[in-house]
């Protein structure tokens, strides 16, 4: 499955339900599904920065693609991470660094939620894309 093809499989999920409620609930419950990061990985420096949770992003290179684990201390924002996690884990730096994620626009997430969350995913879309970004130019 391409990148698009999983933020298109995440739209859809998003508009079989009504309201924002309802999106905030499958947010928290998507939580459960995050990849969590070892302990030893919760340090300072997988940290993202803009976040006002502390939220956690460990890259890992294994047979030429890039997957990440992560974890917050709070639900909301790992939901969040889990979402974006889902999208971009599992493929080659080439390809992370090339996607045009559109996903969070679609389901409308910069508009309703608060401008530090926004700013905390924008965030950890930044992140993964310079860790992929800084694997694609170890590969060149």
């Amino acid at each position: 499955m391409t990148i698009n093809e999983k933020q298109d499989e995440l739209v859809e999920e998003f508009e079989f339900l009504t309201d924002w409620i309802d999106k905030y609930e499958y947010i928290i419950t998507s939580a459960k599904e995050l990849p969590i990061i070892d302990d030893k990985y919760k340090q300072d420096q997988y940290l993202i920065k803009g976040c006002q949770s502390r939220v956690w992003l460990y890259p890992e290179i294994r047979e030429g693609k890039v997957f990440f684990t992560a974890d917050s201390d709070a639900i909301i924002s790992k939901g969040l991470v889990n979402l974006v996690v889902q999208v971009l884990s599992g493929y080659t730096p080439a390809e992370i660094v090339a996607a045009d994620v559109y996903f969070i626009d679609r389901i409308g997430l910069q508009e309703h939620l608060s401008p530090t969350r926004s700013n905390g995913l924008l965030s950890m879309l930044k992140q993964i894309k310079l860790y992929a970004h800084a694997y694609n130019s170890l590969k060149a």
